[in-house]
């Protein structure tokens, strides 16, 4: 599935001022990784979003908010969220900063950009 380029490159302006953001394409789309541990993403016209497991309940109760499948499992730290959950850049931005701050709890990881990806 291709992903929104729309969407990656909203994605994209609002994490340009960190040093430590790295995309892939992965998963059918495109993944934003912050000192290697995935953030975000885009995926289709959706953006995807680390939430942790703690949140991950509550996440799914807001609006616009559907849990990830992948490989036929949800994995219980990701959510979905749809285009009338991010339609605003303060909205987009928020959800980025959600993601940004579960990453950042785990330790970094070796992970370099690689040409072509973004």
């Amino acid at each position: 599935m291709a992903y929104d380029e729309a969407a990656a490159t909203r994605v994209r302006r609002i994490l340009s001022p960190r040093r430590d953001v790295v995309e892939r394409k992965m998963m059918g789309g495109l993944a934003f990784m912050v000192n290697g541990r995935m953030c975000c993403g885009v995926t289709g016209s959706v953006v995807m979003v680390r939430v942790g497991k703690e949140a991950y309940a509550p996440t799914l109760a807001q609006p616009h908010v559907r849990p990830l499948e992948f490989a036929g499992r949800r994995p219980s730290g990701f959510v979905l969220v749809e285009p009338d959950g991010y339609r605003t850049d303060a909205a987009l931005a928020a959800w980025i900063e959600r993601g940004i701050n579960v990453a950042s709890m785990h330790p970094p990881t070796s992970c370099t950009r690689r040409k072509g990806d973004g």
